[in-house]
Parts: C-alpha cells; sequence; structure tokens
C-alpha cells in the first residue's frame, strides 16, 4: 500500500523519532531496504545518549557476573561485524585486568576471560591470557603491588561520529534527516500515521503520514509513547547516570585498564586523543534526565578509584572535561543501578492498522542487531522490503583495507602537504569521506583558515554541507573532538566562522517525500 498525503503533507513508509544511534541505525538500514524514511531529532544528532558513552565497542565483560550471556556473545559478534565495517572509527583496544588475590582467585577470572573469548568465536582479536605487570609496559602507571594480571582485547569508537555517519549513510540511500525537529505527537487516520513535527528554530510545522512509527527516543522513550494517541507502554525504562572524567595521560601506552573496586563496580582507564585518559563510568539513578551533569562526588568516585591503582594520585585539579549522559535502561527490576541489565526489549503494536514500535534500553555495540530485529518486526506492514543487509557492508568512510595507519600513508602520499599531527585526526574523523572534501587541494592554504588542533575551515564546512552541524558544539565535541585540545580564542573563531551566511547547511530540515 502506498501513503497518499493530501496537498502540503509528506508522506513515508516509517517515520523514526531519535536521532541517537539506535534511531540512525534504523533508518539506515530500512532505507537500504527500500523503504521511505524520515528521521526526526529534537537535537542535534548524537547530542544525548550516544554521545557519552565509555567510547567502546565490546562485549561487556562484567555483563558476564550478571549472567548475560545472551547479549554478550551478541555484543562480540557485532564487535566483529562493526570492526570491518568501520575501521577508521573503531579500532581494537587491548585492555589490562590487574588481578586482586582478595577480590577473586585467579582461577575464577582466568574462567570468567575464557567464556568471553569463547562467546566471541573466532574472531579476529588476540584472546585474552595471563600477563606480568611488574617491570613491563603493561604495568606502567600502576602501583608496583599489582605484579600480574590478564590482559583481553575489545574496541573503541567514536560515538557521536558512528551515528552522524549511520544517518550519512541513511541520507545516501534517500532517508530524510531531520535533526532540531521537535516530535509533537501522533494519530491515527485511516491506517496510517499523522504525526506533527516542529522545528522550533525556524518556525515551522509540518505534518508527516507514515505506515509506521519507530519511538528510539532513547531517554524519552516514555514520553513520546506518551503523545502517540491509541499506544500502550509495553515496558519501563529507569535513567542512570554514567558520568566520566578527561585527565592527562596517565600511562604510557595504547592499552587501557579495567580496574575493580571492592563495592564490585568496575572503571575504565582509556588512552584518548593521544594526550589524554578517560576515566569511567558510574552508575547513578536519576529523575532529572533533560540536562544531566556529574557531581562531585562522582568526580572523587572516579578519582579515589583511579588512585587506588595507579601510581600518580588523580586528584579534582587535574580534570580537565568532564561529560555525563543518562542511558535508557531496560527496567528489569534490578536492585542496584549496576545491575540493571544493559540489554533490550523491542515492542512491537498495531494501532487501528497502523504499526508502532518502541525501543526499551540497549546498547551501543548492538545497534546494527537491534535495526535488523526492528525492521523484522515490521514486515507484516512491508512484505516486499529487502532482507538484511547491513551485516557486510561498510559505513561512509569505511571502504578500504589495511589498517587506519595504512590508510592514513596512502592520504599523506596523495596530499603531502597535510601536517604529520594532523593526518590520524582526518583519517580517524573520515575514513574515505576525506577525499571528497580534500579534492581540488594542492596546498595547506587551500584548506583555509586553521582553527587550532588540526581543524581546518575547508572541514568545518564539509560538516556542515554534509553531516547536519549548526553550532560550534556540534563541530567541535561531536563531529570532532578537536574543542578539548582548543584555546577559548580559538573555539571562538570557529563560532565566528559557523555565523558566515557563506556557509551552507546540509539540507532542509523536513525534505520533501511527498507523493
Amino acid at each position: 500500500m502506498t501513503v497518499v498525503a493530501p496537498p502540503g503533507e509528506q508522506a513515508v513508509d516509517l517515520l523514526v523519532v531519535g536521532g541517537g544511534i539506535n534511531g540512525c541505525g534504523i533508518a539506515r538500514d530500512a532505507a537500504g531496504r527500500g523503504l521511505s524514511v524520515m528521521l526526526v531529532e529534537q537535537g542535534d544528532l548524537a547530542s544525548a545518549t550516544s554521545q557519552w558513552s565509555t567510547k567502546l565497542v565490546h562485549g561487556g565483560l562484567r555483563y558476564l557476573e550478571y549472567y548475560e550471556f545472551r547479549l554478550v556473545g551478541e555484543a562480540l559478534r557485532e564487535r566483529e561485524v562493526l570492526l570491518a565495517a568501520a575501521p577508521h572509527l573503531i579500532e581494537p583496544l587491548r585492555f589490562v585486568l590487574p588481578h586482586e588475590p582478595h577480590q577473586r582467585p585467579r582461577w575464577m577470572i582466568r574462567a570468567g576471560l575464557f567464556l568471553y573469548d569463547l562467546l566471541g568465536g573466532a574472531g579476529s582479536l588476540p584472546r585474552s591470557r595471563g600477563e606480568r605487570l611488574a617491570g613491563t609496559p603493561l604495568g606502567a602507571g600502576l602501583k608496583p603491588v599489582y605484579s600480574h594480571g590478564f590482559s583481553y582485547h575489545d574496541a573503541r569508537v567514536d560515538d557521536a561520529r558512528l551515528t552522524i555517519l549511520n544517518a550519512r549513510a541513511a541520507a545516501d540511500l534517500g532517508a530524510v534527516i531531520a535533526p532540531r525537529v521537535h516530535f509533537a505527537g501522533a494519530r491515527v487516520e485511516g491506517a496510517t500515521w499523522v504525526a506533527d513535527l516542529h522545528d522550533k528554530a525556524h518556525g515551522h510545522r509540518q505534518t508527516v503520514r507514515a505506515r509506521a512509527i519507530v519511538n528510539a527516543a532513547g531517554p524519552w522513550v516514555s514520553r513520546v509513547l506518551g503523545s502517540i494517541a491509541g499506544a500502550r507502554a509495553e515496558a519501563r525504562v529507569r535513567h542512570v547516570k554514567g558520568s566520566h572524567i578527561v585527565v592527562p595521560r596517565i600511562h604510557p601506552g595504547e592499552h587501557a585498564y579495567i580496574l575493580q573496586n571492592p563495592d564490585r563496580r568496575i572503571i575504565f582507564i582509556i588512552p584518548y586523543l593521544e594526550r589524554f585518559s578517560l576515566i569511567g563510568t558510574t552508575d547513578v539513578p536519576v529523575e532529572d534526565f533533560e540536562t544531566p551533569a556529574i557531581s562531585g562526588d562522582e568526580i572523587a568516585y572516579l578519582c579515589a578509584m583511579a588512585s587506588s591503582y595507579c601510581e600518580r594520585a588523580i586528584t579534582p585539579a587535574d580534570v580537565v572535561w568532564s561529560y555525563s549522559g543518562v542511558r535508557p535502561l531496560y527496567d528489569d527490576g534490578a536492585g542496584a543501578a549496576a545491575a540493571v541489565t544493559r540489554d533490550y526489549v523491542i515492542g512491537h503494536s498495531v494501532v487501528g492498522g497502523a504499526a508502532l514500535v518502541n525501543i526499551f534500553g540497549g546498547k551501543l555495540t548492538t545497534y546494527r542487531r537491534l535495526a535488523e530485529q526492528v525492521l523484522e518486526k515490521l514486515r507484516p506492514q512491508f512484505p516486499a522490503m529487502g532482507g538484511g543487509w547491513t551485516h557486510a557492508a561498510a559505513l561512509p568512510g569505511g571502504d578500504f583495507s589495511g589498517g587506519l595507519a595504512a590508510f592514513a600513508a596512502d592520504l599523506k602520499r596523495a596530499y603531502p602537504f597535510l601536517p604529520h599531527d594532523h593526518l590520524t585526526g582526518i583519517a580517524r574523523r573520515h575514513g574515505t569521506l576525506a577525499l571528497d572534501w580534500l579534492d581540488g587541494c594542492a596546498r595547506l592554504a587551500d584548506l583555509g583558515a586553521h582553527f587550532g588542533a588540526g581543524l581546518y575551515a575547508r572541514e568545518v564546512d564539509h560538516m556542515v554541507a554534509t553531516e547536519w552541524a549548526e553550532g560550534a558544539d556540534d563541530v567541535l565535541y561531536r563531529r570532532s573532538k578537536s574543542g578539548l585540545m582548543m584555546s577559548a580564542e580559538e573555539r571562538r573563531r570557529v563560532v565566528d566562522h559557523l555565523a558566515d551566511p557563506c556557509v551552507a547547511p546540509c539540507a532542509d530540515h523536513f525534505g520533501d517525500h511527498s507523493r
């Protein structure tokens, strides 16, 4: 059935509410199966939970303690898929787990790591192993008392760019991506949804007809559900705040540490942006999920926990940046926030002939698999749509082999004027898409003004024109992380550049899918 819209309205097969990793992944998958798609997001893409993760693609070693074997196995399989799909954004990372005999005997940790390897199957990453830490690079930065431990491999990711490039892939396949558009509600008319949308920044209102709605609003999932006439809640979410701090680099080398507190909670210390270490996360139940912020107690907790393992004490005065995000976890009735499942529940219902899917919970690593399951639940509404395809498809910029360092070397040969210090950042952010905005450049001056930290005007213009960037935070902290390494004056120059009317935006917010 084709949705027919009255004059002045648009019509799509699928309306996705929420521009986080789940929503953008669903839009990409659906567009690739031949559906017409619109995605709306009340803020910038990835501006909520999806930019505030621990920035890992991993199975979740600690979830084995809660018997989440299905989730861990699925996540480890997805780790392999994503490593192949986005080698510019996702790279292997070695984790070192110092052994503390008073917490767990060595055989128990070894058994857990063996199970982790087993659930991951015959993947591309090295298997876990016991390690001697004292006097070795793997123990650098730790107190000498931690003489032995274990290592295993997972991967790290630029979470916000992963989200944005899923949106870019969806748009390349014909989807309308509309950030900064508020979903005001929906009702059923003639077996289709009629959704009211509001672009508050420009004062535009739009009505869109859709055969199905996917509510991927993350922390706002219940609020969106409440604005859809005739819908019912299949599940609930618990809002749990996770906070992180960034400090000057704690240890040399590119391995990370996974540390366990006596309260059985864990934190990671992860190399971050060459000069820093990322420490997190906390698990704090919250009611206010609109404007999460790290508390003094959380900063003190993370500093104290890191200091209990590290040779150099970490204090709140060392913190150069911090962030907090609210995870919309499926409410499984667990008592402690750390014990709440990271699995997801997909609710599917039909209201007056129109389909509605609500997503409760989930984690960054499993977004692609979640999207596949959502589309299969919608197959009764769209029996002619294509099958799953994303398991073997590269994300934009990921169509190269040989690893990030090799691609950066190729980029240097093609554009020898690029400063060596900036090459890896450009390659990591864009992959082969860098060739699009570097095309025609013959000298460094062709990149325009250098704002600082390897960010040039030509790249910023590319982010505005093709990645829906508008404000300084969009550019400095989501599409790049350059703002963390810039001075206030350098950041102000980016603000001034974005205010230039000659910097063209990506597209009209609502696009045109009218039929």
